[in-house]
């Protein structure tokens, strides 16, 4: 689902604006991002439903959120339970967030990153986050941390705060995670 927030919104807010705005009745004006979704679409007053099919859904969720990170816009994924806002971004242009269930972040805010990383599990096995051709920050069960800039490292860290400080840090262009743990 898509709509306009003045600001960012917490994956609890994205929920309940979902939720509220389900419990409505359809209708409303065709906005001009409407034409441009892929997907079976559902019009509710200032929002906007996207439909797939689930064996498309990685496709057609990543059109999704490019066409409306590009008309400003929130959007929510039910099925992830994940919402992408406009901002705060990371400070490498055309960085990637990639994860094992099969979803594909061009330039994903910093709290989906966040978020992101607490949906480690057997079915969403590693996230990454990747500047091609440049560097990469991944993590993958037991927490284990490889990093990639010429040389491939790793290192495992006990806690999912620690892992979430360390993609913080990566995509926010400091190094200190670099620092803070041994690499092998």
């Amino acid at each position: 689902m898509v709509w306009d927030e003045p600001v960012p919104i917490s994956r609890d807010q994205a929920r309940a604006t979902y939720l509220a705005v389900k419990r409505g009745e359809p209708g409303g004006d065709v906005p001009a991002v409407a034409k441009e979704l892929p997907g079976r679409i559902t019009l509710y007053p200032g929002h906007v439903l996207v439909t797939m099919e689930l064996d498309a859904m990685d496709e057609l969720s990543a059109q999704v959120f490019t066409i409306a990170r590009a008309h400003g816009l929130v959007c929510y994924d039910p099925q992830r339970d994940l919402v992408h806002n406009v901002a705060p971004l990371g400070v490498y242009e055309g960085m990637q967030l990639h994860t094992g269930d099969g979803m594909v972040v061009h330039d994903p805010d910093l709290a989906l990153v966040h978020d992101v990383l607490a949906t480690l599990s057997p079915q969403n096995p590693f996230a990454a986050l990747v500047s091609f051709g440049r560097h990469f920050l991944q993590v993958s069960p037991g927490y284990e941390l490889e990093y990639k800039e010429g040389t491939l490292v790793s290192t495992t860290v006990p806690e999912l705060a620690d892992v979430r400080q360390a993609f913080h840090e990566y995509a926010t262009g400091d190094r200190s995670f670099l620092a803070r743990h041994t690499w092998t």
